[in-house]
């Protein structure tokens, strides 16, 4: 099916056309992200993938919007505390575009669901703050060979990495075993500028435009502004992708 560009949606995008041309927007339209979370990360991720076109977004949260969490994730407010998330989400989203399609998942992500809401995407985003669903959305990229964009925070640091099967490294690579749980400290603009990564890695990705990381763990400090970018090769013992695996 031919995709179109409305004259509103040429105007809309017409910013980053420049960068892309129209038959880079048109991908970026017909495209399909499957995210998972709409906390800190999510938050600033999903207004930049609405903002930029994307033309379905499916967000996942099975989390009510609580007052603490109201410095960071922007996506919500104090009028929409215990409300889900990912509801709350899909309101924000479609007033600020009404040209796409924002789907919101209210049920937890288990190796029981994930396949109904992640099969059709052409991209998965990590903006989880649990290493279950983590790993889980980490296997599940791997055996389906999707590409996931892996963002994590903490305090004033955070990391992000594009993961592609069969050719990069997977998170069960780098990180092993479950965290302690707990809470953690993190300062709002962390994961503004973390998931404002994500978005741009994404656009670029489903633009066909640019250079996306490869194989690269970006590491970010917030307190000295420095990032870095760590090469890891992909482990051929890993669990999850090693190429006994394969």
């Amino acid at each position: 099916m031919s995709i179109f560009l409305s004259a509103a949606e040429k105007e809309r995008y017409k910013r980053q056309i420049m960068l892309f041309g129209e038959k880079g927007q048109k991908r970026l339209k017909k495209s399909t992200v499957f995210m998972v979370g709409a906390g800190g990360l999510g938050s600033s991720a999903a207004l930049y993938l609405a903002g930029a076109g994307i033309g379905r977004i499916i967000i996942a949260d099975s989390d009510k919007v609580e007052l603490s969490n109201l410095n960071r994730q922007v996506l919500h407010s104090k009028k929409r505390i215990q409300k889900n998330k990912a509801l709350s989400a899909k309101t924000t989203l479609e007033a600020l575009n009404d040209n796409i399609k924002i789907e919101a998942v209210t049920e937890r992500i288990t190796g029981e669901n994930i396949d109904q809401y992640a099969r059709q995407a052409d991209l998965l985003l990590d903006c989880l703050d649990n290493f279950e669903t983590r790993f889980l959305l980490n296997s599940y990229a791997v055996e389906k060979k999707k590409p996931l964009l892996f963002g994590g925070i903490s305090g004033y640091f955070g990391q992000l990495a594009l993961i592609l099967p069969k050719k990069s490294f997977c998170l069960a690579c780098i990180f092993e075993g479950l965290p302690a749980k707990g809470i953690f400290p993190v300062l709002g603009a962390t994961p503004g500028v973390i998931g404002s990564l994500q978005a741009m890695e994404a656009v670029k990705y489903l633009a066909g435009t640019g250079g996306n990381l490869k194989s690269e763990l970006l590491t970010w400090n917030g307190l000295t502004q420095e990032f870095r970018k760590i090469v890891i090769k992909r482990d051929p013992h890993c669990v999850v992708c090693g190429k006994e695996k394969r």
